[in-house]
């Protein structure tokens, strides 16, 4: 996932977390529901992007230049 994604990911958490607190404020129940549902998504999509960078720093010693020479 790239560094976009990482961002797009973080935006769509603020924007849930946003969104849960306005309805919460207004009694929007609706509106509770939906941002509570973007602000889960954004910390799953999150938590995905640090998992696919930790797989590929668990290898210190390759340098990514797998057969070159």
């Amino acid at each position: 996932m790239s560094l976009f994604d990482k961002a797009k990911a973080k935006a769509e958490e603020l924007f849930g977390h946003a969104e849960e607190l306005y309805g919460q404020t207004h009694g929007d129940a609706a509106a509770t529901l939906d941002g509570e549902a973007r602000r889960l998504e954004g910390e799953a999509e999150e938590e995905q992007a640090d998992g696919e960078q930790a797989e590929r720093t668990d290898h210190p010693g390759d340098d990514g230049l797998a057969g070159a020479r």
